[in-house]
């Protein structure tokens, strides 16, 4: 079995609606998911009182995607091939398939872009062979040399992979939120413009003489 039983259910599923039991307390959003009754998502409370000793993964969002950390994916799920990202210092990999900039897709195709997802085709940053989970589960069943399955083997690729990049590839985020740029840009992070004015602050005209 290359594919977890769990996997197609919890790419399908809408997280961060409001929990219907606890929507007049904080942190009631449905971003929690339980690999053992793989049914609806639900929030922190749900979790402490319903899902206490089961297994489960935390859902994040960046630039209004689904992203779930690296670290906390790869104890049940092999995630090599697909392109991980750095976001306020974690690392982490979307669940699906992102549209595709129009920006990007034009510049990527005249500059002849190297690294492509093989499903979607979106620009990667990396030698990765898919962009989410979910490309590499079209891939695990289209081609079939491609697993989810835990493996020594292909731990030790990854990590070793993870051990490359990590020294060369760190994406700045503000309320993680992943930028959207040119390929190349996504490696740097420039000096702030002087020429933007902070709002809300008067100028004075200069004095006449």
């Amino acid at each position: 079995m290359k594919v977890p039983p769990w996997l197609e259910s919890l790419l399908s599923t809408a997280f961060f609606t409001i929990c219907p039991r606890h929507r007049d307390t904080p942190r009631n959003e449905c971003n929690m998911y339980c690999l053992d009754c793989m049914n609806d998502p639900f929030c922190f409370y749900c979790r402490s009182s319903r899902h206490k000793d089961h297994l489960v993964i935390q859902i994040r969002r960046s630039s209004y995607h689904d992203v779930v950390r690296v670290d906390e994916i790869q104890k049940v799920l092999d995630t090599s091939g697909v392109q991980t990202y750095v976001i306020n210092s974690a690392r982490v990999v979307f669940l699906n398939e992102r549209p595709q900039p129009k920006t990007i897709s034009s510049s990527s195709s005249s500059k002849g872009v190297s690294h492509l997802c093989e499903i979607c085709n979106r620009s990667l940053l990396d030698p990765f062979r898919f962009c989410s989970l979910g490309c590499k589960l079209v891939g695990v069943r289209k081609n079939g040399d491609a697993s989810f399955v835990l493996s020594n083997k292909n731990n030790g690729e990854e990590v070793e992979i993870q051990r490359r990049l990590a020294s060369n590839q760190e994406i700045e985020e503000e309320d993680e939120e992943l930028r959207e740029g040119n390929p190349q840009e996504m490696y740097r992070s420039g000096p702030h413009s002087n020429s933007r004015r902070r709002k809300g602050i008067p100028h004075r005209a200069p004095f006449g003489s």
